[in-house]
């Protein structure tokens, strides 16, 4: 629970405002090439009802794909990409149009590409990797068309909780 509550005085370190503008702003570009949705939330340390049931972390991105409404997209290709500064958890949720394009093995390679980046502290490098693999995802999967406008479902800011 201590390392979970010392997380919450990291965050700022970690990710400061203007990485957060940048991210946003990265978001915001690629979603301007598919009709896919990303979310980017990043958590400092679980909620306390977690804790007590020993939750893992994926069981939390799950919830805030669904909190975020990252589900709630016209073709079902919206992706969460989750972290946690706690437990240094990083979980890629993907709803049902893209996951079915992609495989586990694949979206596991791409969190442990991320995470070699952060072991070495490379946050914002680590984000933006991800960033860019899964927007290469969803260009290939659900590109725009020529004609289509770019409908933007949902924020591009991250989400810092």
């Amino acid at each position: 629970m201590l390392r979970h509550r010392w997380a919450e005085g990291r965050m700022q370190a970690a990710l400061p405002d203007e990485l957060l503008e940048r991210l946003g702003r990265r978001v915001a570009a690629s979603e301007r090439r598919h009709s896919g949705e990303i979310r980017i939330c990043v958590e400092a340390g679980l909620p306390m009802s977690y804790l007590w049931r020993h939750a893992p972390p994926r069981e939390r991105a799950v919830t805030l794909f669904g909190k975020l409404r990252v589900w709630d997209t016209a073709h079902n290709n919206g992706v969460l990409i989750y972290l946690l500064l706690a437990e240094h958890a990083i979980e890629i949720v993907a709803d049902r149009g893209i996951d079915a394009h992609v495989g586990s093995a694949e979206w596991a390679a791409m969190t442990q590409r991320m995470g070699t980046a952060f072991r070495e502290g490379r946050f914002e490098d680590g984000i933006t990797l991800a960033l860019e693999e899964v927007s290469a995802l969803l260009m290939t999967h659900f590109p725009l068309a020529d004609d289509q406008p770019d409908t933007n479902e949902l924020p591009d800011t991250p989400v810092v909780l």
